[in-house]
């Protein structure tokens, strides 16, 4: 049997998402650019992404633009929200546990000569707010704090960061990296109070290579690159349409059946956090029941290295990593981890096992039935 854990670094692409692509990669062909009848067949495929998502976040169609990814997204949204901004101040906020999207690109805007201040997090990895309230000045440009953590779930409390960030500082964009969020929650950024906020189609079984970032109409971004100014000159190039109309119609599925697939991941969630509970010596990361993302489960296994053992899951066909994908092939412990207090000894014995609406029980069953097994015989052959 196989067991595919590891749907917080990717999903498999949706047969419906697959053939709308192929169709276009290979029928509906044309630039959208084009004046011509297979340009403007292409760009109807531009406009049906846009109303989709528009639809799905409550916003304007011109406040959505379509990206390589999450990545670029949020660099988008850091570097041009700073550059465009940088005479109204030159200080930035965001938390120790975003993804290094964010947090590299704060270290770049550090090195530019901008100040940032980094929230710390509790236990369970949310921020206090009112330690964001205290930290936010007039001269606060920006504030990016991630919705759902990649790589223990965390939540945090976006609608009301959002509405304290506004009493505090208006002027202040609010950007939310909400790649593990979309598709899992429903989010208004209009009611939120959300300036930006970044999405990725592979996270919710769409292709790799297509993001987007809603920007609100009216919130100063300057372009990070330049071109034939497609995409209303913030975003040049043409753009991905097969990734785009693939996205769309991922977040369609996704967002028609919400609550149902997130209620059946909170339950098979439940009974794979249980019964690793239940092994001794385990220690569950992040936010306990509901408080949490449905999909992602961290659990530190003390006495054994994640290395080792995602390779013995790995030989029982269960996929599973050993945190954010996007850094595993760096040695360096997890700054998440570290910032909620994991233990030194347990920052490299952590594992995260992460779910999609595809997860099955049986898939749950079979993983809980290896580690109790595994996860013993590792330890004393570690102790030998």
């Amino acid at each position: 049997m196989e067991a595919y854990l590891d749907n917080s670094a990717t999903t498999v692409c949706s047969a419906e998402a697959a053939q709308l692509m192929h169709r276009i990669l290979c029928e509906d062909y044309g630039n959208p650019s084009s004046l011509h009848h297979k340009g403007v067949e292409a760009e109807a495929y531009l406009r049906y992404a846009e109303e989709t998502f528009a639809k799905i976040l409550k916003v304007n169609e011109k406040e959505i633009f379509f990206t390589s990814g999450g990545t670029e997204s949020d660099n988008i949204a850091l570097i041009g929200a700073a550059m465009a901004n940088h005479r109204s101040g030159r200080h930035v906020i965001t938390t120790k546990i975003e993804h290094p999207a964010v947090l590299q690109t704060a270290v770049y805007l550090e090195d530019q000569g901008f100040e940032v201040t980094y929230l710390s997090v509790d236990r369970e990895g949310r921020i206090s707010l009112e330690e964001l309230s205290d930290v936010i000045r007039s001269d606060t440009i920006l504030v990016s704090i991630m919705h759902t953590n990649n790589e223990i779930g965390s939540i945090q409390p976006i609608a009301e960061a959002g509405t304290l960030i506004k009493k505090r500082n208006p002027g202040t964009l609010f950007h939310v990296d909400a790649v593990q969020g979309f598709g899992k929650v429903r989010l208004y950024p209009k009611k939120m109070k959300i300036d930006m906020l970044s999405a990725s189609a592979h996270k919710i079984h769409g292709p790799k290579g297509a993001g987007l970032l809603y920007l609100r109409e009216g919130a100063k971004v300057s372009p990070v690159m330049y071109g034939g100014g497609q995409q209303r000159g913030l975003r040049s190039g043409t753009e991905n349409l097969p990734g785009i109309a693939g996205f769309a119609k991922a977040a369609e599925l996704a967002y028609d059946n919400l609550e149902q697939d997130v209620d059946r991941m909170y339950l098979l969630r439940e009974e794979l956090t249980k019964s690793v509970k239940s092994i001794p010596d385990v220690v569950i990361n992040g936010c306990p029941g509901r408080e949490g993302a449905a999909h992602i489960v961290s659990a530190s296994f003390r006495g054994v290295r994640s290395e080792v053992l995602l390779h013995a899951l790995e030989e029982r066909g269960i996929y599973v990593s050993a945190g954010s994908a996007c850094a595993a092939h760096k040695p360096q412990p997890s700054a998440t981890l570290k910032a909620i207090g994991v233990e030194k000894e347990l920052l490299h014995a952590t594992i995260r096992f992460s779910l999609s609406a595809l997860t099955t029980r049986e898939e749950i069953g079979y993983t809980c039935q290896n580690l109790e097994e595994i996860v013993p015989k590792l330890r004393r052959y570690t102790r030998h």
